[in-house]
């Protein structure tokens, strides 16, 4: 008797190999980031010169790659720019952190957010609470302060926006004010704190926000380069490393890193967010920690 409770092989979906073959192509020429010469972009793909020429020739019909007249060389064409940028328009950054966030939350056992800049400011758009027996909530909507929260330190730090000056000049005289101290002085020690932030690409608060609370948040960017969110993770002092190298902050980083590469960051200019960021230094408002 034969056995039916077993399942069956799933059956693989048949395709064109030669669409498969020449795509090796395209992904050589993405790679390299430069146009190259037939020989390169053959040995690249892994097949003899004179059959990757004519796939080439298929792709320049295409617009998929264009040669250049004088050089010979080959490179993407118009028509592969308008698709990289279609899909590019298509990433939700609020839906591929899903993923990202629930794995960091299970790595590091802790509760992680992500915010975004809105009309108010940084504010909190998902969170993935950790369930253990002291439990650490943030809510949807909740906007943090830019000088005394982690998320708004990396926002500080790393975003770049007209608006965000206006908030941070406005935190500085508040903090000068409550604290009797001129607002040169609160801005002088907050810019010194965005440049410790910059130099170790993430943000740290210990309980001004919520006592009790420590957090890190790490900047994630776009294609273009710009930071569009901060995934933050916070937890119960004592039981929350807030050293700059400690697993916990690199586990954000690596976070925050992830995606970042799959909103297309790497693809224009990874220098973009560096010049932005120095615009940044001697811009900022107060100090000492915070939690989201």
């Amino acid at each position: 008797m034969s056995d039916t409770s077993s399942t069956p092989p799933v059956k693989q979906r048949q395709g064109i190999q030669s669409i498969e073959v020449g795509t090796r192509l395209l992904r050589a020429l993405a790679a390299h980031g430069r146009a190259m010469m037939l020989r390169d972009v053959a040995r690249h793909a892994g097949m003899p010169p004179a059959k990757a020429h004519r796939y080439l020739v298929s792709f320049m019909r295409m617009g998929l790659v264009e040669q250049d007249a004088n050089t010979g060389r080959y490179d993407l064409g118009e028509f592969a720019l308008e698709l990289g940028l279609a899909s590019l328009a298509r990433l939700d950054p609020v839906r591929l952190a899903g993923p990202v966030l629930d794995d960091l939350c299970e790595h590091i056992g802790e509760t992680v957010a992500l915010a975004m800049w809105g009309n108010h400011g940084a504010t909190c758009v998902r969170w993935v609470e950790a369930g253990g027996p002291v439990t650490v909530t943030l809510r949807t909507g909740v906007v943090l302060p830019l000088t005394s929260s982690a998320t708004g330190l990396a926002f500080a730090a790393f975003y770049r926006s007209p608006y965000l000056r206006k908030m941070l000049d406005a935190e500085v005289q508040a903090t000068a004010e409550l604290r009797h101290a001129a607002p040169a002085a609160v801005l002088s020690a907050l810019t010194v704190q965005l440049d410790e932030i910059r130099r170790h690409g993430i943000a740290r608060a210990s309980g001004s926000v919520t006592p009790g609370i420590n957090g890190f948040s790490a900047p994630v960017f776009g294609h273009g380069g710009r930071m569009v969110a901060a995934i933050t993770c916070l937890g119960i002092i004592g039981n929350f490393d807030l050293d700059w190298d400690s697993p916990m902050a690199q586990a954000t980083r690596d976070a925050a890193a992830t995606l970042s590469r799959r909103l297309g960051y790497g693809t224009v200019d990874d220098g973009v967010a560096d010049r932005q960021s120095a615009e940044h230094a001697g811009r900022p408002g107060t100090a000492d920690g915070a939690c989201a």
